[in-house]
């Protein structure tokens, strides 16, 4: 015999007792026809309950209480009173020795009122969650549907982002590039951070079939090396300082000399510095 759940005998018991309305009994009735052990339970409680049957004494009702059942049928005519069915086992029951005491009768039908009332329970809170998930739904995709007082309200959240923090500016480093104290012929600009140089001409030009060409001159070197030919135009930008120690790049000395067109082709100067000046701090670097 398979085990049955607790809602199961609850459910044979009810049927026994005739508490079930009439789709449940139905169910019942349908799997008794299939189950035979399930079957045999709910027999046993026909047994069981058989003697609460007969600790029930018949009750004549009131003749005033048939004439109003017959209006409300609409039978105004008399008819002999409906006499109720003796109190005797109904059909098929037997008794079972000793017969069922008060007792267990009390807690047979407490039992059955509990099994209705965890179905009921049960019951409603399904449809309780099947209404929340709708009104979920229905306040997500449409909000105006809903009354008001269980709109679901936005969430308004405020995001806080921090501004990136403003580049510091860096030192910038200045030479005026001039012969025996005369005025500057090219003023040279050089950022500390980058270590970027720019070359402005000012007051110099190149002879025909030759050209200026930069130098930095240091203790640390061997020899001066060469940062390129100043262009033709009025500004000429490089970055090959930062490949320079930075002390190396503020303590140096820097020259132009007069090269052949193109600069100089084996790296070495091959004139005397014409115009040879050094870098001063023009904008300290912020504290």
């Amino acid at each position: 015999m398979m085990a049955y759940s607790e809602d199961h005998i609850a459910l044979a018991a009810e049927y026994a007792l005739g508490t079930l309305d009439a789709d449940e009994r139905a169910q019942v009735e349908t799997m008794m026809s299939v189950d035979k052990d399930f079957t045999a339970i709910v027999v046993a409680w026909e047994h069981k309950l058989g003697a609460l049957n007969q600790m029930v004494g018949s009750v004549e009702p009131r003749p005033e209480l048939w004439e109003k059942i017959r209006v409300a049928v609409g039978h105004t005519t008399q008819q002999a009173p409906i006499a109720l069915p003796e109190s005797a086992p109904p059909a098929g029951f037997v008794a079972l020795e000793p017969p069922v005491t008060t007792a267990d009768a009390s807690n047979v039908i407490r039992l059955a009122a509990n099994a209705r009332r965890w179905r009921m329970i049960a019951t409603a809170t399904s449809a309780i969650a099947a209404a929340l998930v709708v009104m979920i739904g229905v306040g997500a995709s449409m909000p105006d549907l809903l009354p008001d007082s269980i709109r679901l309200k936005p969430q308004l959240q405020v995001a806080q982002t921090k501004a990136p923090p403003a580049a510091r500016p860096s030192a910038q480093y200045v030479a005026l590039l001039q012969k025996d104290g005369g005025g500057p012929a090219f003023i040279l600009t050089v950022d500390e951070a980058t270590r970027n140089f720019t070359v402005r001409k000012v007051g110099a030009s190149a002879e025909a079939g030759s050209s200026f060409e930069l130098w930095l001159i240091s203790d640390k070197l061997p020899k001066p090396r060469s940062l390129g030919v100043i262009g033709g135009g009025d500004f000429t930008s490089r970055p090959v300082l930062a490949s320079y120690d930075a002390d190396m790049v503020k303590s140096a000395t820097y020259a132009v000399t007069v090269e052949q067109a193109g600069g100089s082709a084996d790296g070495n100067p091959h004139s005397a510095p014409i115009f040879v000046g050094k870098l001063i701090e023009t904008v300290p670097p912020p504290r």
